[in-house]
């Protein structure tokens, strides 16, 4: 459960983080401030404290130099002392010189310690201020310092780690010289510095920078949050009366305010939707004048279309008495004016569709039944064409919401256009479903249609061969009408064909009114029952 909550956030966040240009600009503003914030400030914490450093350390260097030439007259001016107890007495003198020296130095200690490998007696013994002196001062110093022992005044130095009072390690620097005892030999002095009161004001200036460059992290962050707000506002905006302009909202505009960027965008913007609007203001009366056009002329030709059919219906039922010329001439004029009849219930109904006044009235339908009817009213035509029809269903949810009328005009039309054009080779209806969908097919084995045709075969009026008689009297508007209706039931009308292999219209309908189609029942084109395209 937890793992599916950190799921859900995360996504969340990263929608946000996709979808919001401000969150992305004010995070990575931030983010590089964070991280040249933290540059800066390592470097000047780096170089405050070794400033620090260098300039106590040089305090520390003179104070030491100048306890070493102290400590090393006292021993000069006592040179005729030869008795151990009186070079032990001296050297008591010059341990308490060094130390009242070094009184306002707090924490000093301080170690005045024989250098090895000296022959004679171990007079005067080792000084220390603690018994742990000793342990502060590592070899390696010590090395140093004995390696100078012959007159040699010259300081050497070394970072160390102190116990301080709080029971934690402190920084601290031993500093030592070499100084000569007579009638006793070579000793070092020893002083070793707390840097505790150095490493507080260090750690002062590192949380002041810290805490001022947090501060300024989080004005830079403000200040950009509020910059971008006055940029993206107006972008915002204007991403919203765009989306109300492409629903249709056309009168929208963008409020235009000062003389700056902002404001030549919106006044471009507002330039743009209004010449968009009277265009397509202009388009649209156009557009409802022609379809009234249409529509007024197709009722208008009905009256003087009906009074020729009564009158062509006379001729036509009296030609067996009419010479022969003039009965084919009744003959073709009844067929033109069923042809024409039928052109003008056609353009009707594209007007109707073109004005968005066209409603289904659905019902649950058996296809398979649907599909066996459409093909029953044309299998005299495809007898006379040689074309067997063949319907293939092999059982499923064939039940679905349809308006009957609507998908039988469609079947129709495409079993005739596979009768024009198949060539008197087999036609193949397929008829499938699943839970969510029907689909139905049909196949020819024809002539096909090529690629470039294939773009506009559903265009009104678009013929692929001008030249082709077709047996079943058409207006070119039959695809177009059919995939209006395919689009009304939310369903597809697709076509697959290939120059010499026919041609495959299929139809995929959700089998709930309102449902959303993802995919189709049926391959297209179908599993070939007729192999290679044979003719029976």
């Amino acid at each position: 459960m937890r793992d599916v909550n950190w799921r859900a956030w995360r996504n969340r966040m990263m929608r946000l983080w996709r979808t919001s240009l401000q969150l992305r600009t004010v995070a990575i503003t931030v983010v590089l401030s964070l991280l040249v914030i933290g540059v800066i400030g390592a470097y000047m914490a780096v170089s405050v404290g070794t400033n620090l450093f260098d300039s106590r350390r040089d305090q520390l260097l003179s104070t030491t130099g100048r306890a070493n030439i102290a400590v090393q007259n006292l021993f000069n001016a006592s040179a005729e002392q030869a008795a151990a107890s009186e070079i032990e007495g001296t050297t008591y003198a010059a341990f308490d010189l060094v130390s009242r020296s070094n009184a306002t130095t707090g924490g000093t200690q301080i170690a005045i310690l024989r250098s090895p490998d000296q022959d004679g007696p171990r007079v005067p013994g080792d000084l220390a201020s603690t018994p742990d002196t000793a342990d502060l001062i590592n070899t390696d110093l010590r090395e140093q310092v004995a390696a100078s022992a012959e007159g040699d005044r010259q300081l050497y130095w070394q970072s160390v780690s102190m116990p301080g009072a709080d029971g934690e390690m402190d920084p601290g620097i031993a500093i030592g010289s070499s100084i000569s005892i007579p009638n006793a030999g070579n000793y070092e002095l020893y002083l070793v510095y707390d840097l505790s009161d150095a490493q507080q004001t260090l750690d002062s200036v590192v949380r002041t920078l810290w805490f001022g460059g947090l501060a300024l992290l989080l004005l830079i962050g403000a200040v950009t949050y509020i910059v971008v707000r006055l940029v993206v506002g107006p972008v915002r905006l204007a991403a919203e009366v765009s989306q109300k302009l492409a629903a249709g909202q056309l009168e929208q505009r963008i409020p235009e305010h000062g003389e700056d960027v902002i404001a030549t965008l919106a006044r471009s913007f507002n330039g743009m939707a209004d010449s968009l609007q009277k265009q397509i203001v202009r388009l649209a009366t156009l557009s409802q004048i022609q379809q009234r056009f249409v529509s007024d002329v197709s009722h208008e030709l009905r009256t003087p279309l009906t009074t020729i059919r009564l009158a062509g219906d006379v001729l036509y039922d009296q030609r067996d008495s009419f010479p022969p010329a003039t009965a084919r001439t009744a003959e073709l004029l009844h067929t033109q004016v069923e042809r024409f009849e039928v052109l003008l219930a056609d353009l009707l109904e594209m007007s109707r569709y073109d004005a968005g006044a066209v409603e289904i009235s659905t019902e649950p339908t058996n296809l398979v039944h649907l599909v066996g009817n459409a093909i029953e009213s044309v299998s005299a035509v495809a007898e006379s064409k040689g074309s067997e029809l063949r319907l293939i269903a092999p059982g499923g949810y064939f039940e679905a919401e349809v308006e009957g009328r609507r998908i039988r005009r469609i079947l129709q039309n495409l079993l005739s256009n596979a009768i024009d054009h198949g060539e008197g080779r087999p036609i193949v209806v397929h008829v499938d479903s699943n839970t969510t969908a029907v689909a139905i097919a049909v196949r020819d084995y024809g002539i096909g249609i090529s690629a470039a045709a294939m773009e506009h075969v559903f265009d009104r009026f678009w013929r692929a061969d001008p030249s082709r008689q077709r047996t079943i009297g058409g207006t070119g508007l039959g695809l177009a009408i059919a995939l209006e209706d395919a689009a009304l039931h939310g369903g597809w009308l697709e076509v697959w064909s290939e120059p010499g292999q026919g041609s495959c219209f299929r139809l995929t309908l959700p089998r709930e009114r309102g449902g959303v189609l993802v995919s189709s029942p049926l391959d297209l084109p179908p599993a070939d029952p007729v192999a290679g395209g044979d003719d029976d």
